[in-house]
């Protein structure tokens, strides 16, 4: 059997090998350089393409931004869809006194600007990509990404004085959450991401009150169709955390899918070069067409 950390440390310097691809637009949706999204056209040529809305991982932390994710998204414009590839403010660069990683996220920042970003790119799409058909939303994230993913579609369900509280339901065909960390109790358990989760919402003395608004498992039902695509062999967000989710959303009365990959870590679902990735874009395409 590999070692579990040797075979983590290869997978990700295959996704992390392929080099950025540029867009074929980009549009701000705010004054910060970080709130801007990049538009990916259908490489086969269709003049109407279901849009795919990404939200890259890194956990909120400022080191790992949206171009790590733009293989995963050529790859799935070569599969047809068009595409929006949103940029968001994460953590400081400095470590907090006494911290060896980065912050992780910006309270309310990050949350500001996905729900901005989700609020404008139907808009911007229709100005920068009108390949891309806004009847036809599929959301997606990957690990962090995956969170504010899920978060996103349940805006509708927030604490009614939450400033990203939606009147209604966002018009979305679903999300395809790929190994979120989708269950904040559980991701502090287990330490996921150095304490990521407790960083991003302020701290241990916040956590409770900020939950209730950004944790995506205090948030169910939300009758948005959600599939959760997760490696076995996930050591980063490891697959209890999707379980815990899951588990969450039957008892609120609500179903979603669960796509378990065996043989499979955190980060080939974001590889072209991994069979991990085809799988993410056929759950994309089983909502999105």
């Amino acid at each position: 059997m590999p070692d579990p950390a040797a075979r983590d440390a290869a997978e990700e310097a295959s996704a992390f090998s392929h080099p950025a691809v540029a867009p074929d637009a980009s549009a701000a949706y705010g004054e910060h350089p970080d709130q801007i999204v990049d538009f990916y056209a259908p490489r086969d040529g269709r003049q109407r393409a279901p849009l795919v809305v990404a939200l890259h991982g890194g956990a909120w932390r400022a080191p790992y931004d949206r171009w790590h994710l733009t293989p995963f998204v050529d790859f799935l414009a070569r599969r047809g869809f068009a595409v929006a590839n949103v940029e968001y403010r994460r953590g400081s660069d400095i470590p907090r006194q006494g911290g060896t990683a980065p912050v992780a996220g910006r309270w309310p920042e990050t949350f500001d600007d996905v729900a901005a970003a989700l609020d404008a790119v139907p808009g911007l799409a229709a100005e920068h990509l009108p390949q891309a058909d806004p009847r036809r939303i599929v959301l997606t994230g990957h690990s962090a990404g995956g969170h504010l993913a899920l978060w996103a579609a349940s805006r509708h369900v927030v604490p009614a004085d939450s400033p990203w509280r939606l009147p209604a339901p966002p018009s979305l065909r679903g999300v395809v959450a790929l190994a979120p960390i989708a269950h904040f109790d559980r991701a502090v358990e287990l330490a996921v991401c150095g304490g990521a989760v407790t960083q991003l919402l302020g701290g241990e003395g916040e956590f409770d009150v900020r939950a209730r608004c950004a944790d995506p498992a205090l948030l169910l039902p939300t009758g948005i169709a959600t599939t959760i695509v997760q490696g076995r062999d996930d050591v980063v967000v490891p697959q209890a955390v999707a379980e815990a989710y899951v588990d969450a959303a039957a008892k609120a009365g609500e179903t979603v899918g669960f796509t378990l990959l065996q043989d499979v870590g955190h980060f080939p679902l974001i590889d072209p070069a991994a069979d991990a990735c085809a799988v993410v874009a056929e759950e994309i395409a089983q909502l999105a067409f």
